[in-house]
């Protein structure tokens, strides 16, 4: 897998921040970040719980597809004067109740050459991340499928 350089990585997590209002609303900390994989946390907080003390649904969402986001961006930043990312659908799986704090890792579905190829050949790729949501002990509690696509400016 490529290597991401401590500059960029910051790069694409400031964007994202600065970007994203509700994931610094939630709190979301970064964790890891390499190209076509993230690791992100939601700390556990009174706030972000559900009826059952466990974390809210749509709290495990944002922090899902959060975490998908950034690889977009972190995959795909020297696209983006080209094309526009956006998320076209996403499907979550709730497992087991999330206790504690969260954590997401996402990676991209398809290999990025792929993507920028169909990108060339004048098409609008579509393209999917896998987010697993756990536990800090290990224990998988969702699972998220965003599909995503880079929308070419025309």
């Amino acid at each position: 897998m490529e290597t991401m350089s401590a500059e960029t990585a910051e790069t694409v997590k400031s964007g994202f921040l600065a970007a994203v209002p509700f994931a610094r609303t939630l709190g979301v900390q970064f964790m890891d970040l390499e190209y076509g994989r993230v690791v992100m946390r939601l700390p556990d907080e009174p706030a972000h719980h559900n009826h059952v003390g466990g974390l809210h649904a749509g709290a495990m969402f944002t922090l899902a597809e959060s975490a998908s986001g950034v690889i977009v961006i972190g995959s795909f930043s020297d696209q983006l004067d080209r094309a526009v990312p956006l998320a076209v659908k996403a499907e979550i799986h709730y497992h087991k109740l999330a206790m504690g704090d969260v954590i997401a890792e996402a990676r991209l579905g398809r290999p990025k050459e792929e993507v920028v190829a169909e990108l060339d050949a004048g098409k609008r790729p579509e393209f999917s991340v896998e987010v697993e949501l756990r536990t800090e002990d290990g224990k998988v509690t969702g699972s998220m499928t965003v599909v995503w696509t880079l929308k070419p400016n025309r």
